[in-house]
């Protein structure tokens, strides 16, 4: 009953990839794909949960695949999953130019002279966020960019 429940769920996710939007909230995943409605905390926490539970953000974000856009530049996949769980804190904090995600994400990078980076991040944050919608994708892309 197991393998037939996790085929449909498979098949499922699979044949919403090809038209699916990214929730900027709660990410690309299954949740994402099997609830479509995005309009409360409620159904937001959901689709979170759904993700966090079948675990299918990782492969997803590393093959392109269940509504997720693959970097360009793809780092590693710590980074790009750093990167996906923590849109909205890594914004606020390359916004001001330092933080523990930014810190976090220097790390992830290798980045020695993470002071510098912080800096370069902030002083190129309109290029990083170009749009209210970026994604992860191209956040990764262009910080990688920036980091250079």
């Amino acid at each position: 009953m197991k393998k037939v429940l996790v085929s449909i769920v498979a098949v499922a996710a699979l044949s919403t990839a090809g038209f699916a939007t990214v929730n900027n909230q709660t990410g690309c995943g299954l949740g994402s794909q099997i609830i479509k409605d995005d309009s409360s905390a409620v159904m937001l926490a959901l689709q979170a949960t759904t993700n966090g539970i079948f675990g299918n953000q990782t492969f997803g974000i590393t093959s392109g695949t269940s509504g997720c856009k693959r970097a360009q530049l793809v780092l590693n996949e710590r980074a790009a999953e750093f990167v996906a769980a923590n849109m909205d804190q890594l914004s606020r904090e390359i916004a001001i130019g330092q933080g523990e995600s930014v810190e976090t994400l220097a790390e992830l990078m290798n980045i020695e002279d993470k002071a510098t980076f912080a800096t370069a991040l902030q002083a190129n944050y309109n290029a990083i966020y170009a749009n209210e919608k970026a994604d992860m994708a191209t956040v990764l892309d262009n910080v990688a960019t920036i980091a250079g």
